[in-house]
């Protein structure tokens, strides 16, 4: 299966983080924890993820370095992406950010460009 990422529109999603963020384990058996091709530790980000119509689903998203987010706090995926996978016959979605920023600084960010 060819691996393409399929970006993802968050503008209409309310993100809140809802489990600090931990180092993605590549191998449960040794702990290996899992980096990306530069070398920095790669995070996993439990979320809270609404939609308009007030569907939730809770949502992992992995990021290359500590993101500077807490349990509670509402965040904003930069660049997100989801990438299908299977194995063994089943399947489902992995996300992946650029990075992870707090609503609030995403806000100020915006206003300061308008």
């Amino acid at each position: 299966m060819r691996n393409i990422p399929i970006p993802v529109d968050t503008s209409r999603l309310a993100i809140t983080c809802v489990k600090a963020p931990q180092p993605r384990i590549r191998d449960r058996q040794t702990g290996e924890i899992k980096v990306d091709k530069n070398g920095q530790t790669v995070y996993e980000i439990t979320t809270s993820t609404e939609d308009a119509f007030g569907r939730i689903e809770l949502v992992k998203i992995a990021v290359a370095g500590e993101p500077p987010v807490g349990v509670g706090q509402r965040i904003f995926p930069v660049n997100l992406v989801g990438y299908v996978w299977e194995i063994a016959g089943r399947w489902g979605i992995s996300y992946r950010a650029d990075s992870i920023i707090s609503a609030e600084t995403a806000q100020v960010g915006a206003k300061s460009r308008d």
